[in-house]
């Protein structure tokens, strides 16, 4: 192989055993993760193993197992089994773990025995970047997007898919009835083996519906209406995609607009948005240490009570309003067309006559007035406000605090603009790293831990591009 760099040959000898250490430059970033779990508390943010025992056979120091993790999703390898065979044969591996190589077994237990030590370390990461007054900016977006479980679709069961399920059924019984008894009439020669054929797959069918009937009674005893078999946790969601869903977890996230990093997150199984702004607000506002913050998300957090909730404790928010107005769908005036004067405690409605207060309500457990004028069926413009005697507008008692956030919105539109470019980017990049399979593990509680891996691994390499590996060691030496 003459004009070609040559190697070595593999029967060559040392002269020197070679040192790990150089095969790892300084700007590597393993070195940062080194100094990372070195200076954490392992036994304060509650790791099991953390206290050796007294007797027994040594166990392996949380440490280790933490950075086995780290360094593996920071480099897409999340599975236990693949963690065992990069001990072995990794040399970044090796020098991180000082050349210990733990089995999957050990290595699939320490994620499992150390959930909420998990998260304390992914707090302790938003505090050290926290520290560094890397969120100087009092903008934080929220949103949500939704993980696949480790459950198949045909694995989650609901009424609507029971229901459809038992009518295929059905009717593939009756297909094959029907061609039992056309295969009578024909007398051929193979009448016999094919009405076995048909008989067992009859017989099958019949199992199947049995097995559908038992689980409706599971159904009828599930609080929320669904069962998973594989994942119990997993619940079956809706996607932005029309007639599209899947089978698992909706993660909630708060991302901090200067850096985007992500301050707080919870992965939950419920499948809307619209009752977790006041807790990831209030999660945003814990990890930041900033008072004054300001929260933006899109229409599928609006909740009139989760705004207000916010707003009472100081936070201010953006979220867009939801069209859903059936008079609005239906070619007629909506509610955003009929002006309220706080003054008069009165609506002007597009023809301009006055809407006075009626009587007041309860609905849905929120105090509502109710207006309407006793003009409406003298209007010239009647047939495009309501097909009923009189348009009646109802208003929460509490209304206010939503004209109020309207009215910010109006003169900051960009701000939905800094929440799509904040909050969108970092899913992307998660579910990327993830793979098609998202979620390797099962229930809430493990989920919950193998995502904070994830957020982890993410906000290390985003503080690793923003201070550079130099910066960051000295950071997490400091």
């Amino acid at each position: 192989m003459k004009r070609f760099i040559e190697g070595e040959s593999r029967a060559q000898v040392s002269l020197l055993p070679e040192c790990l250490d150089d095969y790892i430059t300084d700007e590597n970033p393993i070195r940062v993760v080194e100094a990372f779990v070195e200076q954490l508390d392992l036994a304060g943010l509650e790791f099991s193993g953390a206290t050796p025992a007294t007797t027994g056979r040594p166990s392996y120091h949380p440490a280790v197992l933490l950075k086995i993790y780290l360094y593996g999703y920071l480099n897409r390898i999340q599975s236990s089994r693949r963690l065992e065979r990069e001990c072995q044969r990794n040399l970044e591996l090796m020098w991180l773990t000082e050349r210990l190589a733990p089995d999957f077994k050990t290595i699939a237990d320490f994620r499992r025995d150390n959930g909420k030590a998990t998260r304390n370390v992914c707090r302790q990461f938003v505090v050290l970047c926290r520290n560094l007054d890397l969120f100087s900016q009092s903008i934080v977006a929220i949103d949500g997007s939704k993980f696949k479980a480790v459950n198949n679709r045909d694995r989650n069961f609901t009424k609507a898919k029971l229901r459809a399920r038992m009518e295929q059924i059905e009717k593939s019984i009756d297909r094959y009835l029907a061609a039992m008894d056309t295969a009578d009439r024909t007398q051929s020669d193979v009448v016999e083996a094919k009405t076995s054929r048909l008989q067992d797959k009859i017989e099958k069918l019949k199992q199947q519906m049995q097995a559908l009937k038992e689980m409706e009674q599971q159904l009828h005893q599930a609080p929320d209406g669904q069962v998973s078999l594989t994942d119990p946790d997993a619940r079956a969601m809706a996607t932005s995609g029309r007639g599209t869903g899947v089978v698992g977890y909706n993660v909630q996230t708060a991302v901090d607009a200067k850096h985007h990093l992500i301050v707080a997150h919870e992965v939950t199984n419920v499948g809307h948005d619209r009752t977790a702004l006041a807790m990831m607000a209030e999660q945003a506002r814990s990890a930041t240490g900033v008072e004054a913050l300001t929260v933006v998300a899109d229409r599928g957090y609006f909740s009139g009570e989760e705004i207000l909730a916010c707003e009472q404790s100081g936070i201010t928010t953006y979220v867009p309003k939801p069209l859903t107005s059936n008079s609005k769908a239906d070619g007629r005036f909506g509610k955003q067309d009929f002006v309220y004067a706080p003054e008069k405690n009165e609506y002007r409605c597009p023809a301009g006559e006055s809407l006075i207060y009626r009587y007041t309500n309860l609905e849905a457990g929120l105090t509502t007035h109710a207006y309407w004028s006793s003009n409406c069926k003298q209007c010239s413009i009647r047939s495009q406000c309501t097909s009923l005697s009189y348009r009646r507008v109802r208003r929460w008692e509490h209304e206010g605090v939503i004209d109020a956030m309207q009215q910010r919105l109006d003169h900051q539109p960009g701000m939905m603009g800094v929440r799509r470019q904040t909050v969108e980017h970092p899913f992307g990049t998660l579910k990327y790293w993830m793979g098609s399979t998202h979620f390797l593990t099962r229930t809430l509680a493990r989920v919950s831990t193998e995502m904070s891996l994830h957020v982890l691994a993410y906000n290390f390499k985003r503080l690793v591009s923003i201070l550079g590996i130099a910066g960051a060691l000295e950071a997490m030496r400091a």
